[in-house]
């Protein structure tokens, strides 16, 4: 997202300067959401991180122009709470160790020139980019890192399908959250299912390279918590109707011996037709009051 301006704010409304809404377009609205929920649900129980994104962010006291909006970003060392705008010099003057920009046509020039400059100059660790469509930024995912004052890339890593159990999936590690960022499947639905010989950008996603588990969204964590559910509630049903047969199977053997034995067959062919050991055919024979021959 762009630079906002004095005048943007003026008006209130912290849209960009040319008009636009702040989300551009589907994809960037959706992966702009993924990106602050699954950050805010990895980080809720520490009580001094903050998360946020599109959220105005004034780094100089009493000039209302200095003034960026990143889209994605993480404050070590402030208190979890809701803010309508973050003043820097209000907050210990901590800045975000970590920024996400999703690239599009509109921001494309600041991402890549003017945000660099001013993110190394208020000291942010790590700087990542992101284009969700696959047409202005090449690699589609990169991420730097502030070392002596300057950005320089972090190295990309693939991971093997055998590892991910899919396509081959290109990695880059955070070492401000201790998070990867990983392109493969997108979550953007207009994307999805689309024909395998399209060329269909790799969606983002962050995982945690400890448990290789992958951070969910909101609506991604209820969904998971309703299918476990589901799950559970079938497994119980399907202990149940075991159980059922278990029972229905004994009242057929307490049925089919006694009668089998007044048939004149013996203890080991009952036992042999039935599929059941000897001793259950005496056991049940003798709970019915007749001993086998």
């Amino acid at each position: 997202m762009s630079l906002l301006t004095s005048q943007s704010l003026d008006g209130i409304n912290y849209s960009r300067a040319d008009g636009e809404p702040m989300a551009e377009s589907d994809p960037t609205r959706d992966y702009l959401i993924y990106a602050v929920e699954a950050l805010d649900i990895h980080f809720q129980s520490r009580k001094h991180v903050y998360v946020s994104g599109a959220l105005p962010i004034f780094y100089r006291k009493g000039d209302r122009s200095a003034v960026v909006s990143p889209d994605v970003f993480v404050i070590f060392g402030v208190s979890k709470r809701k803010r309508e705008r973050y003043l820097l010099w209000e907050e210990g003057n901590k800045v975000p160790a970590f920024i996400l920009e999703i690239t599009s046509a509109a921001t494309q020039q600041q991402d890549e020139v003017e945000k660099p400059r001013l993110y190394a100059s208020l000291g942010v660790q790590e700087y990542f980019q992101y284009d969700p469509i696959g047409d202005y930024l090449k690699p589609q995912l990169k991420g730097l890192r502030l070392a002596n004052g300057r950005y320089q890339f972090i190295p990309t890593q693939v991971l093997s399908a055998t590892k991910t159990e899919g396509p081959d999936v290109l990695s880059i590690h955070s070492r401000v959250l201790g998070l990867d960022l990983r392109l493969q499947d997108p979550i953007y639905p207009g994307l999805v299912g689309s024909p395998p010989l399209i060329d269909v950008p790799r969606g983002l996603r962050f995982y945690d390279p400890q448990t290789e588990e992958k951070l969910l969204s909101h609506r991604e964590s209820e969904e998971a918590r309703e299918s476990a559910e589901q799950l559970r509630e079938q497994a119980e049903q399907a202990r149940i109707q075991a159980e059922q047969a278990r029972v229905q199977a004994e009242q057929a053997l307490l049925t089919a011996i006694p009668r089998l034995l007044k048939m004149g067959l013996t203890a080991e062919q009952i036992a042999e037709a039935l599929s059941v050991s000897v001793n259950e055919v005496k056991q049940i024979s003798e709970t019915k009051g007749r001993s086998p021959s």
